[in-house]
């Protein structure tokens, strides 16, 4: 079964259903803790989800019990703020217009059932609240002030209060709701754990191709997970998972943050966790942990307005100027002569009060050492792009020229490249991350660390197969283990 529905009266749900069992909240809150298993879901339907109600401590004991509850009690909290309207995400705010600017009168009620609409027009901002607010009645009262649409309230709504014309359609988009929510099977042995893949399926480069993610999804069957993979529309399910592994590229100021950030939130094993995406995504705040661990990077400068003139007399020319918020080569670019770098640095400082310097050290071959839960687990060479002086080079029209990769078995990588890594890799934390290092001579220089390395079919797995896409799992599954050990 795919869960629990809790009403207050059993006349309040006359839909049956064979995924979903029914309960009144007297008899939930009754019953014996340890009666249900763990991970199963409360569908919470009670009328009231006013504090210290029984609505309430539905939501509030479901999670004691190891359950999830739809809507969680941060949820139930967050509609009842005040400011909650003010804080919602971008996508909702962008998608009003589209969706309400037609209509002649300036205030809407909206309802949206398990993040459906019954008006289609609406289907989108439906869903976005429900990423918002994830519960699974919810109604929103929009107004139209100086031709812009606000979000003037959210609120839970009880099953009483439904529209009269709205319960087939509630009835359908449930049964729907509670199918797709139904845990998978193994043959006939249900997963123990419930793993989300984040993707964006629009990505040109993702960090990790078609085929890898067919290796995650077997790999994580193998471990025992039930493996869905999932985009930026399934922000409402997250809790519904023990864990989320994101392999979409990264950064702070963006949904991939947003998830890891609610995942964690929600006591989610999470690969990249919110700390890792923050602490890498940022070249300045990498630079000074770098030196404070004194881990050897090439001769490095933090740039602002008042020290562009002081760049090159200490880096010398050409230098490497970064953005710190950039990745995979994107936001770095190579100054010449004192011309370019005042001009790149001025431009790059509109973004940003500080900006890091590096000296330029030209090698044929960029190391990339993957590290997961302080180890090192595969090591590659990627190689200048044709011509260029990074591995990838990128045209003004999107185009992509990327130089050959070798990947060699851990044993024959340098020691000193992965002590380098590992090393760095471990100031940072203990989650999964891709260290890029130059190597001259016996000299190593980490030049940075990413939260979310590439793991493509073809390429990082060539010596481990297989095991690579294990390796990464079994972290996951170790986690989830050791926690539920410590629950005991």
């Amino acid at each position: 079964m795919s869960g629990i529905v809790v009403v207050d009266r059993r006349a309040d749900w006359p839909v049956a259903h064979a995924d979903v069992r029914v309960m009144t909240a007297w008899e939930y809150l009754t019953a014996d803790p340890g009666g249900e298993p763990p991970r199963t879901r409360i569908y919470n339907l009670c009328r009231s989800f006013a504090y210290q109600s029984s609505g309430y401590y539905v939501s509030l004991l479901a999670a004691a019990r190891g359950q999830r509850p739809l809507p969680d009690v941060t949820t139930i909290q967050d509609l009842k703020l005040r400011d909650g309207p003010r804080v919602l995400s971008e996508e909702v705010e962008s998608l009003l217009p589209a969706s309400l600017d037609r209509l002649e009168s300036d205030r809407y009620t909206l309802h949206a059932y398990f993040g459906r609409c019954p008006v289609q027009r609406h289907a989108r901002l439906a869903r976005a609240l429900f990423n918002a607010f994830p519960a699974p009645l919810l109604e929103a009262r929009l107004v139209r002030r100086a031709r812009e649409w606000r979000v003037e309230a959210v609120r839970p709504l009880a099953l009483g209060e439904l529209p009269s014309g709205h319960h087939d359609f509630l009835a359908e988009v449930a049964a729907d709701y509670f199918r797709r929510r139904a845990p998978r099977r193994r043959g006939k042995r249900a997963q123990p754990f419930d793993l989300a893949i984040l993707v964006n399926p629009d990505e040109p480069q993702p960090p990790s191709n078609a085929r890898a993610l067919r290796h995650f999804e077997r790999a994580g069957e193998e471990a025992g997970f039930a493996v869905e993979i999932i985009d930026r529309s399934d922000y409402g399910h997250v809790a519904e998972f023990d864990a989320l592994f994101i392999r979409e590229t990264t950064a702070v100021n963006h949904h991939t943050y947003r998830f890891a950030r609610r995942a964690a939130r929600e006591g989610l094993v999470v690969i990249d966790h919110p700390e890792s995406i923050l602490r890498c995504a940022n070249k300045v705040f990498l630079a000074e942990l770098m030196a404070r661990h004194r881990i050897r990077t090439p001769e490095t400068m933090l740039v602002h307005a008042r020290n562009i003139g002081e760049v090159e007399a200490r880096l010398g020319l050409p230098c490497v100027l970064k953005q710190p918020d950039s990745a995979f080569s994107m936001g770095v670019i190579k100054v010449g002569d004192a011309a370019e770098l005042k001009r790149a640095a001025l431009a790059m400082l509109e973004r940003s009060d500080l900006i890091v310097a590096q000296g330029f050290e030209p090698t044929d071959y960029d190391w990339r050492i993957g590290v997961i839960d302080g180890e090192a687990f595969y090591a590659c060479r990627y190689f200048m792009a044709k011509a260029h002086w990074q591995i990838v080079k990128r045209d003004g029209a999107g185009g992509v020229d990327e130089g050959a990769h070798e990947t060699v078995a851990i044993a024959d990588a340098p020691r000193a490249v992965v002590r380098a890594a590992v090393a760095a890799a471990r100031a940072i934390g203990d989650g999964l991350y891709g260290v890029d290092l130059k190597q001259a001579g016996n000299r190593v220089k980490v030049i940075e660390v990413n939260d979310n390395p590439n793991l493509d079919a073809g390429v990082e797995d060539q010596v481990l197969g297989p095991a690579l896409y294990a390796r990464v799992i079994g972290h996951i599954r170790q986690q989830l283990d050791a926690r539920r050990a410590g629950a005991r």
